[in-house]
């Protein structure tokens, strides 16, 4: 089986753009000039999110910078516990659904404190990969297409943020308890 998946792995990009360059062949597609008309689309699309983007890294500044955080992790820390997240991963936690770079380098962190065996450096890890980055997401991908009510978009990018952390606690400390 290992096997398997490593020539799949080795072979699954080549064989993609070969199959995608033969029907592009097939069909008389001017690959190159739609190539360059979707690199302009996306330097557009970068243009516009840069404010979001600049107001998302600002508010995000301004909520460690002002204590919030360490305020929401003391206040979050004994309902934590009982379902065994330790209070270390927390900060890492809410912050994931901030900033993908700000999670990793605090899971960096987690790594070289605790270490990458420990049950801090295991759940964090698989929690890590698990959340998604929602403020972000209503941010960027709301603002680019100039969607102002986010609705229920945050509360439900949110509660799927919990479950995550949730669900990857309750896995790693039935696996690695």
């Amino acid at each position: 089986m290992t096997n398997v998946l490593d020539a799949i792995s080795t072979w699954a990009i080549p064989v993609v753009i070969a199959a995608v360059s033969l029907y592009a062949i097939i069909k008389k597609v001017p690959v190159y000039s739609e190539f360059t008309e979707g690199a302009k689309d996306g330097f557009t699309t970068a243009v516009m999110i840069i404010p979001y983007l600049v107001a998302m890294l600002c508010a995000i500044g301004m909520f460690r910078a002002s204590g919030a955080m360490d305020w929401l992790c003391a206040a979050l820390d004994p309902v934590t516990s009982l379902i065994g997240l330790p209070g270390e991963v927390l900060p890492m936690g809410i912050m994931r659904s901030f900033s993908g770079g700000g999670a990793e380098g605090m899971l960096v962190d987690l790594l070289k404190q605790y270490g990458t065996q420990s049950q801090i450096g295991r759940i964090a890890s698989v929690a890590l990969g698990s959340t998604e980055t929602t403020f972000y997401v209503v941010a960027v991908y709301f603002g680019s297409v100039g969607v102002a009510n986010s609705r229920q978009a945050i509360a439900a990018g949110l509660l799927g943020d919990l479950a995550s952390l949730v669900a990857s606690t309750l896995i790693v400390n039935a696996m690695w308890f």
